[in-house]
């Protein structure tokens, strides 16, 4: 049997550990770790909380009330500060909170994803300050926010465009976490405009936010199970939690989900 030298011990458990690192990445620590930066308190939620209320109705957004907005721009650079992150609804609300906020600046900066050539501008060549770090909208959706392990996200994410889940009318808090993703799930679910349900031939006409991200769903079993939890029809929901459904993809419409800024 070959005996590990104190070295080589040292050097695996050395693997091991920056191997849990990379697998947490999506704590405001990693990023503090990785960048040697002090960590600063979380940022204030409450100036975007107004501005949400003020400028979104029904998900419909209006962006010129967010332009030129010294509270907005005050946010955004307080979320390109390191964050001082206790929990995992803690840093659920906080990057939640940041994607929608980048996502809008993002439509400010003259940035679209109404084409193809547009989502690889605004998902993946854009990148933001981001506690500590600079970071696309892509990389914070697959590299921190998914790997949390809540396919809620999906519901509560908003990429400025009319398919999109609705973008809700507050900011996301940690401590009311939880009851926000369900209502954001519900919302979602039994929107005609995003899901239809066809009980006579038993087809389920889905967003395609659910083929795109299908395995964040399995969770509960298979997609189907999993979306049955959140529909209001009873029979429907009955259904689906036999997987008795066809499953049929809708269009994406990726217009803009509201007013367009000012030129």
């Amino acid at each position: 049997m070959h005996t590990l030298s104190l070295a080589e011990a040292d050097g695996r458990a050395a693997g091991r550990r920056v191997a849990l690192l990379w697998r947490s990445a999506t704590s405001a620590f990693v990023f503090a770790f990785v960048t040697g930066v002090a960590f600063a308190a979380e940022p204030d939620t409450g100036s975007f909380d107004r501005l949400l209320r003020d400028h979104v109705q029904m998900g419909v957004v209006d962006y010129p009330g967010f332009q030129d907005q010294a509270s907005f721009a005050s946010y955004l650079a307080e979320l390109g500060k390191p964050a001082s992150l206790q929990g995992r609804n803690d840093q659920l609300a906080h990057y939640i909170n940041a994607y929608n906020a980048l996502a809008i600046q993002g439509i400010l900066d003259g940035l679209s994803p109404s084409t193809l050539l547009g989502q690889l501008r605004y998902f993946k060549l854009k990148d933001w300050a981001v506690d500590g770090r600079r970071i696309s909208l892509y990389d914070l959706e697959h590299q921190v926010l998914r790997p949390l392990g809540e396919p809620r996200i999906h519901f509560a994410i908003v990429c400025a465009s009319r398919s999109c889940p609705f973008l809700r009318s507050e900011a996301y808090r940690p401590e009311l976490l939880d009851t926000q993703l369900d209502d954001q799930a519900r919302r979602f679910i039994n929107d005609p405009l995003r899901n239809r349900f066809d009980k006579a031939t038993r087809t389920a006409h889905l967003s395609s936010i659910f083929k795109w991200f299908e395995e964040d769903f399995q969770g509960a079993g298979s997609l189907q199970r999993y979306i049955s939890r959140y529909v209001d029809d009873r029979e429907v929901a009955q259904g689906l939690a036999q997987d008795a459904y066809r499953i049929e993809w809708l269009s994406y419409d990726w217009n803009l989900n509201g007013k367009a800024p000012r030129r």
